[in-house]
């Protein structure tokens, strides 16, 4: 059987005078045609190929010598080339763009941007692409807890937190309790590894250890404090939402880290706001 969005090995069983068709075996009823532009010189008849199978613009099954930078079960990221009215235009490799319909965008996106997607095939038998990654990721990664990777944010959720593709393959989640922005959808960007679940998946972290990152996190305070003037117009008993909205930080991150500015007499707390001392 031919396989739509593989590279597959298939026999020379025809010549034409635009190219030669493709099937798995001498005599199989499907085929499919290798333009004459892409036929190796000296192929004959019973020769194998190796190939990429996809559809041309006029939705024929046809196929390729070039190899394609995405295939079915994998994941790659793919350039802009255009956004149309029915979603964007992707390079990937060959003569005929790759579709990213507007539905399998976890944003809008723009030309000359990268993306990270996978390939699949639509209803209608046509090869797409979608941001929507999550069932192409990898479980079983090389990583282990407190290890540092490098991933691309492809879904944020209110629910859940951010989803990362560690290394463009792996499933990693920055939990919502841990997660207060800092990141869109499609930065690329670097955590910790905070747990290694049964399944393999990942839980990560944007933060170093509580002890490593109370530095930052009393230096980030100082800054919003200087941003309202000199005064923040509430404490750290203001709601987790008001502090997250600020300052980016959870409840106890702030805690600690106005602790460390009082201590170290950089601050003063009042009912209702927290002042820089002079």
């Amino acid at each position: 059987m031919i396989e739509l969005g593989k590279t597959q090995e298939l026999t020379v069983i025809k010549k034409a005078d635009f190219g030669v068709y493709l099937a798995e075996e001498p005599g199989a009823s499907e085929k499919v045609l290798l333009p004459k532009k892409q036929v190796p010189e000296g192929t004959g008849l019973g020769g194998r190929l190796k190939v990429f199978v996809y559809r041309d613009s006029q939705d024929r099954l046809i196929s390729t010598t070039r190899e394609p930078k995405l295939e079915l079960g994998g994941l790659a990221v793919l350039k802009v080339v255009q956004a149309g009215k029915i979603g964007a235009f992707l390079d990937w490799g060959l003569e005929k763009d790759l579709l990213l319909p507007f539905r399998q965008q976890t944003r809008r996106v723009k030309e000359g941007e990268e993306v990270l997607t996978a390939l699949y095939i639509d209803k209608s038998g046509r090869l797409c692409a979608t941001m929507n990654v999550y069932e192409y990721l990898e479980t079983r990664s090389p990583y282990r807890k407190d290890d540092r990777v490098r991933g691309t944010v492809y879904e944020i959720s209110r629910e859940f937190g951010a989803f990362v593709a560690v290394d463009n393959r792996y499933s990693g989640l920055i939990p919502r309790k841990d997660f207060h922005g800092g990141a869109q959808i499609g930065d690329v960007i670097e955590a910790r590894v905070t747990a290694v679940h049964e399944d393999g998946k990942l839980d990560l972290s944007m933060r170093e250890k509580a002890y490593l990152q109370l530095d930052q996190d009393a230096e980030a305070v100082m800054k919003v404090i200087d941003e309202f003037d000199g005064v923040l117009p509430f404490t750290d008993k203001a709601s987790p939402e008001i502090i997250e909205r600020e300052l980016k930080l959870s409840k106890n991150a702030f805690k600690r880290a106005v602790g460390r500015l009082l201590k170290e007499g950089k601050i003063e707390i009042t009912e209702k706001s927290i002042r820089r001392k002079s």
